[in-house]
Protein backbone atom coordinates (compact mmCIF):
# COMPACT_ATOMS: atom_id res chain seq x y z
CA UNK A 1 0.00 0.00 0.00
CA UNK A 2 1.26 3.73 -0.96
CA UNK A 3 1.96 5.88 2.30
CA UNK A 4 1.32 9.09 1.53
CA UNK A 5 1.77 11.93 4.55
CA UNK A 6 1.55 15.83 4.50
CA UNK A 7 4.92 17.69 5.93
CA UNK A 8 3.00 18.87 9.32
CA UNK A 9 2.31 15.52 10.31
CA UNK A 10 5.90 14.01 9.99
CA UNK A 11 7.18 14.71 13.22
CA UNK A 12 3.91 12.98 15.11
CA UNK A 13 4.13 10.06 12.90
CA UNK A 14 7.62 9.81 13.55
CA UNK A 15 7.75 9.53 16.89
CA UNK A 16 4.89 7.34 17.32
CA UNK A 17 7.14 4.76 14.82
CA UNK A 18 9.94 5.54 16.93
CA UNK A 19 8.33 3.56 19.63
CA UNK A 20 7.85 0.65 18.06
CA UNK A 21 10.32 -2.19 17.93
CA UNK A 22 13.85 -1.20 15.65
CA UNK A 23 12.79 -4.81 13.95
CA UNK A 24 9.23 -3.83 13.58
CA UNK A 25 9.94 -1.43 10.24
CA UNK A 26 6.89 0.60 10.82
CA UNK A 27 5.43 2.81 8.07
CA UNK A 28 3.26 6.03 8.39
CA UNK A 29 -0.06 6.17 6.59
CA UNK A 30 -2.49 9.62 6.09
CA UNK A 31 -5.99 8.38 6.45
CA UNK A 32 -7.98 9.10 3.07
CA UNK A 33 -11.60 9.79 3.37
CA UNK A 34 -13.99 6.70 4.26
CA UNK A 35 -11.03 4.46 5.36
CA UNK A 36 -11.41 2.87 8.78
CA UNK A 37 -9.39 1.06 11.00
CA UNK A 38 -10.93 -2.08 9.69
CA UNK A 39 -9.64 -0.97 5.80
CA UNK A 40 -6.97 0.14 6.41
CA UNK A 41 -5.71 -2.88 8.94
CA UNK A 42 -6.90 -5.61 6.51
CA UNK A 43 -4.68 -3.85 3.83
CA UNK A 44 -1.56 -4.04 5.72
CA UNK A 45 -2.00 -7.86 7.27
CA UNK A 46 -3.05 -6.50 10.07
CA UNK A 47 -6.03 -6.94 12.53
CA UNK A 48 -8.33 -4.06 13.59
CA UNK A 49 -7.03 -4.27 17.47
CA UNK A 50 -3.42 -4.45 16.81
CA UNK A 51 -3.30 -1.05 14.31
CA UNK A 52 -5.43 0.40 17.11
CA UNK A 53 -3.55 -0.55 19.99
CA UNK A 54 0.00 0.72 18.11
CA UNK A 55 -1.92 4.24 17.56
CA UNK A 56 -3.12 4.35 21.53
CA UNK A 57 -6.73 4.25 20.07
CA UNK A 58 -9.65 2.13 20.57
CA UNK A 59 -10.71 -0.53 18.89
CA UNK A 60 -14.30 1.62 17.86
CA UNK A 61 -12.09 4.74 17.11
CA UNK A 62 -13.34 6.41 14.19
CA UNK A 63 -10.97 7.71 11.42
CA UNK A 64 -10.87 10.83 10.06
CA UNK A 65 -9.31 12.23 6.93
CA UNK A 66 -5.76 13.35 7.32
CA UNK A 67 -5.52 11.76 10.54
CA UNK A 68 -1.96 10.37 10.37
CA UNK A 69 -1.57 6.41 11.71
CA UNK A 70 1.66 4.37 12.11
CA UNK A 71 1.44 1.05 10.78
CA UNK A 72 3.09 -1.59 12.45
CA UNK A 73 4.88 -4.51 10.35
CA UNK A 74 2.50 -7.75 10.08
CA UNK A 75 2.55 -9.91 13.21
CA UNK A 76 4.54 -7.57 14.79
CA UNK A 77 3.60 -7.13 18.50
CA UNK A 78 1.90 -3.18 19.29
CA UNK A 79 3.97 -1.09 21.73
CA UNK A 80 2.28 0.81 23.96
CA UNK A 81 0.69 4.11 23.58
CA UNK A 82 2.96 7.28 23.52
CA UNK A 83 2.75 9.05 27.03
CA UNK A 84 0.86 11.94 25.70
CA UNK A 85 2.59 14.99 25.76
CA UNK A 86 1.59 18.43 24.31
CA UNK A 87 3.63 21.76 23.57
CA UNK A 88 4.44 22.21 27.33
CA UNK A 89 5.92 18.41 27.29
CA UNK A 90 5.04 17.96 30.88
CA UNK A 91 4.80 14.30 31.94
CA UNK A 92 3.64 11.38 30.73
CA UNK A 93 0.12 10.36 31.41
CA UNK A 94 -0.51 7.48 33.82
CA UNK A 95 -1.10 3.65 32.34
CA UNK A 96 -4.95 3.65 31.40
CA UNK A 97 -7.65 1.86 33.38
CA UNK A 98 -7.62 -1.90 33.90
CA UNK A 99 -11.38 -1.52 32.76
CA UNK A 100 -12.37 -0.74 29.64
CA UNK A 101 -14.10 2.07 28.59
CA UNK A 102 -17.56 1.41 28.29
CA UNK A 103 -18.78 2.40 24.73
CA UNK A 104 -20.35 5.88 23.91
CA UNK A 105 -24.29 6.08 24.23
CA UNK A 106 -26.26 6.80 21.45
CA UNK A 107 -23.95 6.53 18.65
CA UNK A 108 -25.36 5.95 15.53
CA UNK A 109 -24.64 4.96 11.84
CA UNK A 110 -26.76 6.61 9.26
CA UNK A 111 -28.18 3.94 6.48
CA UNK A 112 -29.83 4.94 3.27
CA UNK A 113 -33.18 6.02 4.05
CA UNK A 114 -32.53 7.63 7.41
CA UNK A 115 -33.64 10.89 7.90
CA UNK A 116 -32.62 13.63 10.68
CA UNK A 117 -37.02 14.05 11.18
CA UNK A 118 -37.43 10.06 11.27
CA UNK A 119 -34.62 9.63 13.67
CA UNK A 120 -35.45 12.73 15.80
CA UNK A 121 -39.24 11.49 15.99
CA UNK A 122 -38.18 7.56 16.76
CA UNK A 123 -35.94 9.33 19.62
CA UNK A 124 -39.05 11.40 20.63
CA UNK A 125 -37.09 14.43 20.34
CA UNK A 126 -37.25 18.13 18.12
CA UNK A 127 -35.76 17.38 15.02
CA UNK A 128 -34.27 21.38 16.45
CA UNK A 129 -32.64 19.29 19.00
CA UNK A 130 -31.46 16.39 17.20
CA UNK A 131 -29.62 18.74 14.64
CA UNK A 132 -28.19 21.39 16.92
CA UNK A 133 -26.64 18.26 19.37
CA UNK A 134 -24.84 16.67 16.51
CA UNK A 135 -23.91 19.96 14.50
CA UNK A 136 -25.98 19.17 11.65
CA UNK A 137 -28.44 22.05 9.51
CA UNK A 138 -32.00 20.48 10.36
CA UNK A 139 -32.98 21.32 6.67
CA UNK A 140 -30.23 19.90 5.40
CA UNK A 141 -29.76 16.65 3.39
CA UNK A 142 -29.22 13.66 6.54
CA UNK A 143 -26.03 11.71 4.26
CA UNK A 144 -26.04 7.84 4.69
CA UNK A 145 -22.99 7.50 6.79
CA UNK A 146 -22.98 10.55 8.73
CA UNK A 147 -22.05 9.29 12.57
CA UNK A 148 -24.48 11.28 14.62
CA UNK A 149 -25.75 10.64 18.55
CA UNK A 150 -29.19 9.85 19.60
CA UNK A 151 -30.44 10.70 23.27
CA UNK A 152 -29.71 8.21 26.21
CA UNK A 153 -32.41 5.80 26.27
CA UNK A 154 -33.65 6.25 22.70
CA UNK A 155 -34.74 3.06 21.21
CA UNK A 156 -32.76 2.39 18.20
CA UNK A 157 -33.65 2.73 14.66
CA UNK A 158 -35.47 0.38 12.80
CA UNK A 159 -32.29 0.22 10.23
CA UNK A 160 -29.92 -0.18 13.07
CA UNK A 161 -29.42 -4.07 12.00
CA UNK A 162 -28.64 -3.37 8.65
CA UNK A 163 -24.81 -3.05 7.68
CA UNK A 164 -23.54 0.69 8.41
CA UNK A 165 -21.89 2.63 5.41
CA UNK A 166 -18.44 4.00 6.16
CA UNK A 167 -18.49 6.91 8.71
CA UNK A 168 -18.80 10.32 7.85
CA UNK A 169 -17.97 13.03 10.65
CA UNK A 170 -20.26 15.66 10.22
CA UNK A 171 -18.49 19.43 9.15
CA UNK A 172 -18.84 20.70 12.56
CA UNK A 173 -17.01 22.22 15.28
CA UNK A 174 -15.27 21.00 16.88
CA UNK A 175 -12.67 19.52 14.59
CA UNK A 176 -10.70 16.68 15.44
CA UNK A 177 -6.82 17.24 15.00
CA UNK A 178 -4.00 14.75 14.93
CA UNK A 179 -2.77 16.54 18.68
CA UNK A 180 -1.90 15.26 22.20
CA UNK A 181 -1.68 17.24 25.17
CA UNK A 182 -0.17 15.93 28.87
CA UNK A 183 -1.75 15.85 32.45
CA UNK A 184 -0.08 18.94 33.11
CA UNK A 185 -1.67 20.48 30.20
CA UNK A 186 -5.18 19.41 31.47
CA UNK A 187 -4.37 20.68 35.05
CA UNK A 188 -3.23 23.91 34.30
CA UNK A 189 -6.65 24.66 32.19
CA UNK A 190 -8.40 22.84 34.93
CA UNK A 191 -6.77 24.66 37.67
CA UNK A 192 -7.35 28.32 35.81
CA UNK A 193 -11.22 27.73 35.63
CA UNK A 194 -11.45 25.99 39.48
CA UNK A 195 -12.13 22.53 38.51
CA UNK A 196 -10.41 19.61 39.69
CA UNK A 197 -7.80 18.71 37.99
CA UNK A 198 -6.95 15.37 38.68
CA UNK A 199 -11.16 14.68 38.00
CA UNK A 200 -10.59 16.53 34.66
CA UNK A 201 -7.66 14.09 33.78
CA UNK A 202 -9.13 11.51 34.22
CA UNK A 203 -11.91 12.20 32.36
CA UNK A 204 -9.53 13.03 29.65
CA UNK A 205 -7.57 10.02 30.00
CA UNK A 206 -11.32 8.08 29.91
CA UNK A 207 -12.40 9.71 27.07
CA UNK A 208 -9.66 9.71 24.60
CA UNK A 209 -5.76 8.87 26.14
CA UNK A 210 -5.45 12.70 26.21
CA UNK A 211 -5.59 12.32 21.90
CA UNK A 212 -7.81 14.72 19.98
CA UNK A 213 -7.74 13.29 17.00
CA UNK A 214 -10.23 10.54 18.70
CA UNK A 215 -14.21 10.46 17.26
CA UNK A 216 -16.44 8.06 18.89
CA UNK A 217 -19.53 6.44 17.53
CA UNK A 218 -21.88 9.15 19.12
CA UNK A 219 -20.59 12.10 17.18
CA UNK A 220 -18.06 13.45 20.35
CA UNK A 221 -14.42 14.69 19.19
CA UNK A 222 -11.28 15.46 20.72
CA UNK A 223 -8.96 15.12 24.08
CA UNK A 224 -12.62 15.63 25.83
CA UNK A 225 -14.70 14.26 23.38
CA UNK A 226 -16.76 17.19 23.15
CA UNK A 227 -20.33 17.02 21.26
CA UNK A 228 -20.90 19.75 18.52
CA UNK A 229 -23.91 21.10 20.69
CA UNK A 230 -21.93 21.12 24.15
CA UNK A 231 -19.40 23.04 22.05
CA UNK A 232 -21.59 25.40 21.25
CA UNK A 233 -23.71 25.80 24.31
CA UNK A 234 -20.59 25.95 26.32
CA UNK A 235 -19.12 28.81 23.80
CA UNK A 236 -22.69 30.92 24.10
CA UNK A 237 -22.41 30.35 27.86
CA UNK A 238 -19.80 29.46 29.76
CA UNK A 239 -16.49 30.91 27.80
CA UNK A 240 -14.72 34.25 28.06
CA UNK A 241 -13.32 34.22 24.74
CA UNK A 242 -13.81 32.63 20.98
CA UNK A 243 -12.72 28.63 21.24
CA UNK A 244 -10.62 27.77 18.82
CA UNK A 245 -12.65 24.41 17.23
CA UNK A 246 -8.78 23.08 15.73
CA UNK A 247 -7.27 23.71 18.82
CA UNK A 248 -6.69 20.74 21.44
CA UNK A 249 -5.94 22.93 24.39
CA UNK A 250 -9.25 24.72 23.53
CA UNK A 251 -10.86 20.97 23.40
CA UNK A 252 -9.75 20.62 26.98
CA UNK A 253 -11.00 24.48 28.06
CA UNK A 254 -14.46 23.58 26.80
CA UNK A 255 -14.69 20.09 28.70
CA UNK A 256 -13.48 21.70 31.26
CA UNK A 257 -15.49 24.11 31.64
CA UNK A 258 -18.40 21.82 30.80
CA UNK A 259 -17.20 19.18 34.21
CA UNK A 260 -17.41 22.65 36.18
CA UNK A 261 -20.85 23.13 35.40
CA UNK A 262 -21.96 19.77 35.71
CA UNK A 263 -19.93 19.79 39.46
CA UNK A 264 -21.82 22.92 40.14
CA UNK A 265 -25.34 21.82 39.24
CA UNK A 266 -24.47 18.65 41.63
CA UNK A 267 -22.94 20.61 44.07
CA UNK A 268 -19.67 18.87 43.11
CA UNK A 269 -20.53 15.45 43.56
CA UNK A 270 -17.36 13.96 41.29
CA UNK A 271 -19.13 10.89 40.91
CA UNK A 272 -21.99 11.81 39.88
CA UNK A 273 -20.93 15.05 37.41
CA UNK A 274 -18.99 12.07 36.05
CA UNK A 275 -21.62 9.78 35.56
CA UNK A 276 -23.60 13.32 33.80
CA UNK A 277 -20.35 13.71 31.90
CA UNK A 278 -20.91 10.48 30.52
CA UNK A 279 -24.88 10.32 30.33
CA UNK A 280 -26.27 13.60 30.27
CA UNK A 281 -27.28 15.35 33.66
CA UNK A 282 -31.34 15.33 32.86
CA UNK A 283 -30.86 11.45 32.18
CA UNK A 284 -29.13 10.65 35.42
CA UNK A 285 -31.72 12.68 37.22
CA UNK A 286 -34.68 10.79 35.35
CA UNK A 287 -33.57 7.37 35.56
CA UNK A 288 -30.00 7.10 37.88
CA UNK A 289 -27.15 5.62 36.33
CA UNK A 290 -26.94 3.20 33.56
CA UNK A 291 -25.01 -0.16 34.43
CA UNK A 292 -22.66 1.50 31.84
CA UNK A 293 -22.25 5.04 33.60
CA UNK A 294 -21.53 3.19 37.06
CA UNK A 295 -18.68 1.22 34.83
CA UNK A 296 -17.53 4.80 33.50
CA UNK A 297 -17.29 6.32 36.89
CA UNK A 298 -16.00 3.83 38.79
CA UNK A 299 -13.12 3.63 35.79
CA UNK A 300 -12.76 7.55 36.26
CA UNK A 301 -12.74 8.00 40.08
CA UNK A 302 -9.67 5.08 39.85
CA UNK A 303 -7.93 7.13 37.32
CA UNK A 304 -8.45 10.02 39.57
CA UNK A 305 -6.21 9.24 42.39
CA UNK A 306 -3.25 8.21 39.50
CA UNK A 307 -3.43 11.64 38.32
CA UNK A 308 -2.96 13.13 42.26
CA UNK A 309 -6.22 12.95 43.36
Amino acid sequence: MKRTIRPAAVLLALTAAALLPASAQAAIHQVAPGESLASIAAADGLSAGALAAANGLGPETQLVADQVLTIPAAGAAPAPAAPATGGTGRGPAPAPSPAAAPPALGGYTVRPGDTLSGLAAGARVPVAQMAQMNGLDPNGVLVAGTVIKLPTGAPAPARSAEPAPAPQVPAAAPAPTSQRVSAGDIAAVASRNGVDAPLASAIAWQESGFNNSMVSSANARGVMQVMPGTWNWVQANLAKRRLDPGSAIDNVGAGVLYLGSLLRETGGDQATAAAAYYQGLGSVRQIGMLPETRRYVDNVLALRGRFGG
